[in-house]
């Protein structure tokens, strides 16, 4: 997910909590260039508007993820999003399907009324400063290099099965919602460890406790694509949500 921990001092979120959701994105877009310009490179800038939900990014500078105006959050940050976790990460570690790693902060603004507005996140190319230590360990420590247990220099975000566009932490900077809402069930139906055509009931319930966890039915058109993936109805989908949510199923819509 996404400042840097040596970056310029950022807003401070109390600063801004007095403000609307409209007034805190408006400040903190005329600081994602100047940000960027002002950090360390190579560095993005990103400014997520959480009201935007999925298309959530609203300015970016820089170009380590490829990622443009109205592409989605990572999947992390839109769970963090769903579970109402407000709290802000700062200096972890991340990585792009192609290697290149990441020290990453999202820092997490909340309105008048304590609504998330929006997501300020940085992230810096650090690959070349890891590759220098490795480089400086051989040299400085020979033979025992191999031997010394590694001491990671960044805290490192939560396991989790890479992909093609998941780093192996787990997060995954998707370019557009068809991407996002494909990695969350593919991720969720390969946690189960079934195939969907040998899946039961209760598998598939699991499935959408997983993929409800994980912000996915925040995406657009989303219980269709849970229903596709399953093969089940749209409305199945939504009584298994009625269940797991311990509510009462609509007559005639009996899950399958």
């Amino acid at each position: 997910m996404e400042p840097a921990s040596n970056s310029p001092v950022l807003p401070v979120p109390g600063d801004l909590k007095g403000m609307d959701a409209e007034c805190i994105n408006r400040v903190l877009e005329l600081l994602v260039a100047p940000l960027q310009a002002a950090v360390i490179q190579p560095t993005e800038v990103v400014l997520h508007d959480l009201r935007r939900m999925p298309r959530t990014v609203r300015s970016i500078a820089g170009t380590l993820t490829g990622r443009n105006v109205g592409d989605p959050p990572t999947d992390k940050l839109l769970e963090r999003v769903a579970a109402g976790d407000l709290s802000h990460q700062i200096g972890y570690r991340s990585q792009l399907p192609d290697g290149r790693i990441l020290q990453s902060t999202t820092i997490i603004y909340t309105d008048h009324e304590g609504r998330p507005a929006a997501a300020l996140c940085l992230n810096t190319d650090v690959s070349a400063w890891v590759s220098l230590r490795s480089a400086m360990d051989r040299f400085v420590l020979g033979h025992d290099a191999a031997s010394m247990p590694h001491v990671p220099s960044m805290k490192s975000a939560e396991a989790g099965p890479a992909g093609p566009t998941a780093a192996p932490q787990g997060e995954s900077f998707p370019h557009s919602v068809e991407e996002l809402s494909a990695l969350l069930v593919d991720a969720a139906i390969t946690a189960i460890g079934v195939p969907v055509e040998q899946m039961r009931k209760e598998h598939k319930l699991q499935v959408v406790a997983d993929l409800e966890r994980r912000g996915f039915f925040l995406v657009k058109q989303a219980p269709e694509a849970a229903a596709a993936a399953l093969k089940v109805s749209r409305f199945t989908i939504y009584n298994y949500l009625n269940e797991l949510n311990d509510s009462v199923e609509e007559p005639g819509q009996q899950s399958v």
